[in-house]
């Protein structure tokens, strides 16, 4: 029986059908990227053998030892269609797979058959037990083919085929629908043939069962998701909440498999650094594992966890008091200024010590990282740091790529150390002086200008160390005692600890004449780009025209501000585009440009975009005055009933709070 073609696309591939074979790989070893409903696959066998039945049928025989004995007849009349024409040089790569669904079904085992000569990709389905006794499921096979048209090098098409239509049975997981076949991942099979991108991080969860992660994950899901109804911090229940499940689930399996591997039978005990909300404390402690969690400022969600679940409120700083030679793993969760200090950290703490760390902020062991190539991004660059400090360390470091909801979610581990315990004094002043030596950091692009801020602070933090520890100023110009000192009671003279209160720094609390007076400036400069055009309009309805100005880009707006506004405004987070998106009443940014909203274009209902979470509710109308009414020189495009702010102090309404009263 022929396999039907369900669908075709057209490509165009310059040089060879490389793209496609890599897309292929995307969809054999990593199949949750096309489908949601899918946790992974793990790949169980591999084989490269030439074309022929005789060589293809003891290989799958070796994959599969329970396959009937009457699948021989079946795989005789398979294989021509499985394998296309017949031909004495072609190469074959034969797979053993087992997807995993995300939901609790069973997981499915299928046969890849990859035939480099004729560029197609056979997926065959296997039902029953692979060492019992088992079958192909033959309704549910199907094939990608590359084919080449002539007369053109460039024109590729790739296709879908099924071998059985009229039989296909579909689940929506394990066995997608034919529409999905051919409208979704056909076209990602072609898109992905397209591209070249080289992925600088490797698969998710390569480090773990991905069945047991599954497992875990669905029932930790199950078992904390009322905390995204009781969630009391302003942040995104969520992504928060199942961003940390997601977290406790690795930490979990990793463990596991420690316990396995060592024959060991009790918890890994754990501290988590800059520990935050403190949920990945709560679940690992609900889950029998021993341990607490410290950061610099308390949670209100902390009080809910109840006295099981230990977290302190405490500045950590690198020294010998935060050492923890009890603690099996030491954690850093988005852990900012202490994420190069957590392999330091569980260095010093004891030889058998570990640690877990997912870098988000980039921070150095004295403040702003500052990347020292521009090979690659920014990011991998900081992963490359922080791996460098566990080798440095002492550790050997691997790396993983969580599933989590976040756009930095690579985590490092150092389970294992490089050197024997004998060792230790000399990995320490290694470790000493490598840190000595990234306090002289000397960036190589423009672009990185927190060294000299860094060295600056650092100098001012030894000068308040010291005359807060009482020690002379003739003993600090002293050079053979200063290193010494810092090494021994701080380790470093720069770091500085997240400050207790968490400063407000989205332009709200600015002074309020300062806002003003930069938004009347910006507003001045964008009519003055219009005035002339508005000004020479020959309109005899020109009375009745109201000037929306022109539209700069946000790098000329900064040049109308003089160096102190800007100094303000760079102590911000987002600076003078905050300030500017914060003035809906009177500024549209978009894609880099600033203009003046046009009110009288603005729909009286609520639109349908990201805008409309900032339209103003019914109970906030005419609490504020109307900008344009009072510095516009046409006034308010809108009339007084129209427009949900005050024309004038006798329409003002008195603000009324939104909280909620519980």
């Amino acid at each position: 029986m022929p396999l039907t073609v369900l669908a075709e696309r057209e490509l165009r591939l310059e040089l060879s059908p490389g793209g496609f074979w890599a897309a292929l790989d995307v969809w054999t070893l990593k199949p949750q990227v096309a489908n949601r409903r899918l946790s992974g696959c793990r790949l169980e066998a591999e084989r490269e053998v030439r074309w022929s039945a005789e060589k293809l049928r003891p290989v799958l025989a070796e994959l599969l030892p329970g396959l009937r004995s009457g699948s021989g007849r079946e795989l005789d009349e398979l294989l021509p269609e499985l394998t296309g024409e017949r031909r004495a040089e072609g190469r074959l790569r034969v797979m053993l797979r087992t997807v995993i669904p995300k939901t609790q079904a069973a997981s499915c085992r299928e046969i890849v058959i990859q035939d480099f000569v004729n560029n197609t990709a056979t997926f065959i389905p296997v039902e029953g037990q692979i060492a019992e006794s088992c079958t192909f499921k033959k309704s549910n096979i199907y094939r990608f083919k590359l084919r080449h048209v002539e007369g053109d090098e460039s024109l590729w098409f790739i296709s879908v085929s099924i071998l059985r239509p009229e039989e296909w049975e579909a689940d929506g997981i394990l066995y997608p629908k034919t529409t999905w076949l051919t409208d979704v991942l056909l076209t990602k099979i072609v898109k992905w043939s397209t591209e070249n991108k080289k992925s600088y991080f490797k698969s998710t969860l390569s480090l773990l069962s991905v069945e047991k992660y599954s497992d875990c994950y669905h029932h930790l899901k199950a078992k904390y998701k009322e905390m995204v109804k009781v969630w009391p911090e302003v942040t995104n229940p969520e992504k928060f909440v199942y961003e940390d499940v997601a977290i406790a689930t690795y930490l979990l399996v990793l463990w596991e498999g420690e316990r396995a591997e060592k024959g060991l039978t009790v918890k890994q005990s754990f501290i988590d650094l800059g520990c935050g909300n403190g949920l990945l404390v709560h679940i690992l402690t609900n889950e029998g594992y021993p341990g607490r969690g410290i950061d610099v400022r308390k949670r209100r969600i902390w009080d809910m966890y109840g006295p099981q679940t230990r977290l302190e409120e405490c500045a950590i700083t690198p020294s010998d008091n935060f050492l923890f030679p009890d603690v099996d793993w030491i954690i850093g969760n988005h852990s900012d200024e202490l994420t190069p200090w957590i392999p330091v950290v569980a260095a010093r703490s004891s030889y058998s010590c570990r640690y877990f760390v997912l870098p988000c902020c980039f921070f150095d062991f004295y403040g702003k990282y500052c990347r020292r190539q521009t090979k690659s991004t920014q990011y991998r660059a900081y992963l490359d740091f922080i791996t460098e400090v566990g080798s440095v360390c002492g550790f050997k470091v691997e790396e993983d790529c969580l599933r989590i909801p976040s756009t930095k979610r690579v985590c490092l581990i150092g389970n294992q150390r490089t050197y024997p315990p004998s060792n230790e004094g000399t990995l320490d002043e290694e470790r000493t002086q490598y840190i000595r030596e990234r306090h002289s950091c000397t960036p190589t692009t423009g672009n990185n200008t927190n060294c000299n801020e860094v060295m600056d602070s650092a100098s001012l933090f030894a000068h308040e160390v010291t005359h807060c520890s009482g020690v002379d100023d003739n003993m600090m110009q002293d050079t053979s005692i200063q290193p010494d000192f810092f090494v021994s009671s701080k380790w470093v003279a720069g770091f500085q600890p997240r400050e207790k209160v968490e400063k407000v720094r989205n332009c709200a609390t600015l002074p309020r004449d300062f806002i003003d007076d930069v938004v009347l400036q910006v507003a001045k400069a964008l009519l003055k780009t219009n005035q002339d055009m508005y000004e020479n309009s020959n309109d005899e309805n020109n009375a009745r025209h109201w000037n929306k100005g022109g539209s700069l880009p946000l790098k000329n707006v900064a040049d109308l501000l003089d160096s102190d506004a800007l100094q303000k405004l760079k102590k911000e987070c987002g600076g003078l585009q905050t300030l500017l998106r914060n003035s809906y009443q009177v500024f549209e940014v978009v894609h880099g440009n600033v203009q003046i909203r046009d009110w009288a274009k603005e729909k009286q209902t609520r639109k349908q975009s990201s805008d409309a979470k900032r339209k103003l509710p019914s109970e906030a109308c005419k609490t504020r005055l109307c900008w344009f009414f009072i510095n516009h020189p046409n006034g308010c495009p809108r009339t007084a009933e129209k427009c949900p702010f005050a024309h004038g102090v006798e329409e003002l309404r008195p603000r009324t709070s939104s909280k909620k009263i519980n």
